[in-house]
């Protein structure tokens, strides 16, 4: 009963997180590892805490995106299509291999977190200049397609990646490119539990604890944006992140 408590409080920190900052499943993830499951499924897992979350920011930004020229939500069609080959790479991996890459992993979302800001102010001044410099939708979307296969792979960090390819397009309001990438964030992970369905890789019970306390998180994350400091909150998650992909590289080696 205590552990279903404190993966629900979690799930909740993992929305408020989203919501505030991104990055929520730095903390997800190291709390699904203290809570006996494998790298492996706690990383396919993951996928199920995120999704409700992912769908009702979507939805929030949902007069946003009613907004959108339609061929902008052509987009999504890379990310389903990557994601599918990211999770049969994952479906096909075996979990020490895949134990040993797990700290590389998370090493990299840490720092695609911890540099999220810069990636940030790069994004609203490219927006500012309106650079006419803008590539062709469908060069974006081919684009699109290796960063989605690690999305369905792996999905942490991928919401700051699909951001900063949203900056070259002529999107100009950043609530219509946070709608955008809260969609593409769900197709990712819907389309990873569609493949990883079949498997013995998903840890219901758990996922699904943290996924209500995700949806909740989300909704009042966002009412505390502005009374939490973000800047000591990304410190924060950091920390942790380092933490837990050192503790990986101590337990796999």
């Amino acid at each position: 009963m205590l552990q279903d408590i404190l993966l629900f409080l979690t799930g909740s920190v993992v929305g408020a997180m989203n919501a505030i900052a991104g990055g929520g499943m730095l903390i997800g993830f190291p709390v699904l590892l203290a809570a006996g499951l494998p790298a492996l499924t706690a990383n396919v897992t993951a996928n199920i805490v995120i999704l409700p979350g992912s769908l009702s920011s979507a939805y929030g930004y949902r007069k946003y995106l009613r907004k959108l020229n339609p061929r902008y939500l052509l987009l999504i069609l890379p990310c389903a299509i990557g994601a599918a080959g990211g999770a049969w790479i994952l479906r096909n991996t075996d979990s020490r291999h895949f134990e040993r890459l797990v700290p590389g992993l998370i090493l990299f979302a840490v720092l695609l977190f911890a540099f999220q800001p810069y990636l940030h102010f790069h994004l609203q001044r490219h927006i500012r200049l309106r650079s006419k410099a803008i590539k062709p939708l469908g060069l974006i979307g081919l684009a699109l397609l290796p960063v989605a296969i690690y999305g369905g792979y792996f999905g942490a960090g991928f919401g700051f990646i699909m951001l900063a390819f949203l900056g070259f397009t002529r999107l100009h309001d950043m609530h219509r490119i946070n709608g955008l990438k809260n969609l593409a964030s769900s197709t990712i992970a819907l389309m990873s539990l569609l493949v990883l369905f079949t498997t013995h890789l998903i840890d219901w019970r758990v996922g699904l604890i943290m996924a209500v306390g995700c949806a909740a998180g989300g909704y009042f994350g966002a009412r505390l944006s502005q009374k939490v400091s973000s800047h000591v909150l990304r410190i924060f998650v950091v920390i942790i992140g380092l933490c837990t992909a050192g503790y990986l590289v101590l337990r796999s080696y």
